[in-house]
């Protein structure tokens, strides 16, 4: 399984960047969740009709590739708000909660149940997490309306995880990313028109980022991460997404300028420990908990 997790590992690189790019505010949040998806979907739809890829087995397999896009539009639009409207890093915090509501999601609905290594993986990492943007800080979250989008951005996020681990059993992960980049750029449209944003007029840096944002963080990385779902328990896709907090502060202090201190340092550490924790497929002698049987992604 090396390809799949070298294609999470390459994704995950390539989303990181994203929240430095909407804390910029060179757009509105919800227009440029709509240029990210515009731009990926305008360079996807030609390639995969011209390749003669766009193959779906069913109109309900369709449908559901739809509501993925829906799903997946919310997500964005309250998560870009959600930044420009706090920190990008309470916003991370709360986004990156989705783990938990995947791992609920996963043992309900899927056949690849979590793992004992999983819940154990998900706690460390979170309490890494927690101790990179420090515990202080945790304490003293805002719970205004940003606070509410970025736990909203969360579950939106585990939604469209679940739902497209199911999807990505019955199609190939280019057609489903097509149509389910299309289908968000459509909704996201419609939801700037009803909240009166402007399509045009900005600033040159501005364009190239909306560029970057849609070639980088969304045609890039989720190919990558399509194809990482549909070949890994969506568990521990969710949770290596985790390891964007990492690269997000590391990038955010080479570009930005922010501060990096040692228990940011450590955090990322434990956060990364969790991470691989989830990745482990025999039983953790600690918890002596027999898992021995539990299936590789």
């Amino acid at each position: 399984m090396t390809k799949p997790r070298i294609a999470l590992v390459i994704g995950i690189i390539c989303i990181s960047i994203f929240p430095i790019l909407v804390k910029l505010s060179l757009s509105p949040g919800v227009i440029s969740a709509f240029y990210r998806m515009a731009i990926a979907a305008a360079l996807l739809v030609p390639f995969t009709f011209l390749t003669g890829k766009m193959k779906i087995p069913s109109r309900k397999i369709f449908l559901l590739t739809v509501l993925c896009g829906a799903i997946f539009a919310g997500d964005v639009a309250v998560w870009n708000i959600a930044i420009q409207e706090s920190t990008a890093t309470q916003a991370t915090l709360l986004t990156n909660l989705s783990p938990v509501w995947v791992g609920v999601g996963a043992f309900f609905f899927l056949k690849n149940k979590p793992t004992f290594n999983f819940w154990i993986g998900t706690a460390i990492a979170i309490f890494g997490m927690i101790t990179l943007v420090g515990f202080r800080f945790f304490l003293e979250l805002d719970f205004d309306l940003a606070f509410v989008f970025a736990i909203l951005s969360g579950v939106f996020y585990a939604i469209y995880m679940l739902l497209s681990k199911y999807v990505l059993y019955e199609v190939e992960v280019l057609p489903f990313i097509t149509i389910s980049t299309l289908s968000s750029a459509f909704f996201l449209a419609i939801l700037s028109c009803g909240l009166d944003q402007p399509f045009t007029g900005f600033s040159n840096m501005g364009w190239f980022v909306l560029v970057v944002q849609g070639v980088v963080c969304q045609l890039m990385a989720w190919l990558l991460l399509g194809y990482a779902t549909k070949h890994m328990r969506a568990t521990r896709v969710s949770v290596s997404l985790l390891g964007q907090a990492v690269l997000t502060t590391i990038l955010a202090w080479l570009f930005i300028g922010e501060e990096v201190s040692f228990q940011m340092i450590v955090g990322g550490i434990v956060l990364l420990f969790g991470i691989r924790i989830t990745f482990y497929n025999k039983p953790i002698p600690f918890f002596r908990r027999n898992n021995s049987s539990e299936e590789a992604a």
